[in-house]
């Protein structure tokens, strides 16, 4: 492990830690570097999921990954739900914590999706005083991911990577950078992934996530079920260039295989570790071609106008 952002570690090629894959890891202790784990999978259990969790623990370096913390909402912040974060992350030892740059809820009601913010100067001021609060909180550095996203808002004032850029520069988190993410958002919104990916502030990214996704016809769905497509590893490729190298998961959630097709899922990362790469102007074409040739070229998708509220 190598010195890295924030005073985090390289951690090399990690999974999520997922239970169809409990037996299996206790059983043969695998080699993987580390396994990133969903907060809120462990912060209110006990039994057998904190036993394997324990286990793995004393053998893998770990980290907390998060899909509640709602930093974009409105409401006020769960101090409840944070104290078990922070309590979790005490009892594994979590190289770090993360979550979403987005919004789960409001009036104390959880949507179980992560919704798309809009990006403004009201929004970015809301969101840095959010996470300063949740930092001082944690006493460690918050580490945001980009989501996915499906519709976007008139009231947008920036792109989204300006605005995590924004964020990181004035509260001092960490970044995640789902690759597959920066992905199924430009095909979405019709923008370029390789123009996202180097404009973000490549020293502030702790983690880079990857996952399949799902064509819907004009669309992709982020669905974490299927083998992560090859312009996605491109992307990953200039990604890794860009940061020099990053702790680095593989996300399968749905139609979960047995564990070793996992692993070796991500392992084929080395493969785009190579350092060099064409000039992105003259390899987009090769880097992004259609997945599917009889699909429809996507139109620009759904807008949201904020509606105004006294």
């Amino acid at each position: 492990m190598t010195p890295s952002r924030l005073g985090y570690s390289n951690l090399g090629l990690g999974i999520g830690l997922r239970s169809p894959h409990f037996s299996h890891i206790l059983e043969h202790w695998p080699a993987v570097d580390w396994f990133e784990v969903i907060s809120e999978n462990f912060i209110d259990s006990g039994g057998r999921p904190r036993y394997v969790l324990q286990q793995i623990t004393e053998r893998y370096p770990v980290v907390m990954h998060g899909v509640s913390l709602s930093i974009g909402s409105t409401d006020p912040l769960n101090f409840e739900y944070l104290a078990k974060l922070k309590r979790l992350a005490g009892e594994v030892n979590a190289r770090w914590i993360s979550d979403h740059l987005c919004w789960t809820g409001v009036l104390g009601m959880n949507t179980h999706d992560l919704l798309p913010m809009p990006f403004n100067e009201e929004s970015l001021r809301h969101v840095v005083d959010r996470v300063r609060t949740v930092q001082d909180y944690l006493e460690r550095p918050l580490v945001l991911e980009n989501p996915s996203s499906y519709v976007t808002f008139t009231a947008s004032s920036m792109p989204e990577w300006e605005f995590l850029s924004r964020v990181s520069d004035q509260t001092n988190c960490g970044l995640l950078l789902d690759v597959n993410n920066v992905y199924v958002s430009s095909v979405n919104h019709d923008f370029d992934p390789i123009e996202y990916i180097q404009n973000l502030p490549h020293q502030r990214i702790v983690q880079m996530h990857l996952a399949g996704h799902t064509r819907c016809r004009t669309h992709l769905i982020d669905t974490h079920d299927n083998h992560v497509t090859d312009p996605v590893w491109e992307l990953y490729r200039l990604a890794h260039q860009k940061t020099g190298g990053v702790a680095s998961l593989l996300e399968w959630d749905a139609k979960i295989p047995p564990f070793p097709v996992v692993h070796a899922e991500v392992l084929k990362a080395r493969q785009y570790m190579a350092t060099h790469l064409a000039h992105p102007s003259d390899a987009a074409a090769e880097l992004f071609p259609l997945e599917d040739p009889q699909s429809t070229t996507p139109p620009h998708p759904t807008t949201l106008v904020l509606a105004e509220v006294e």
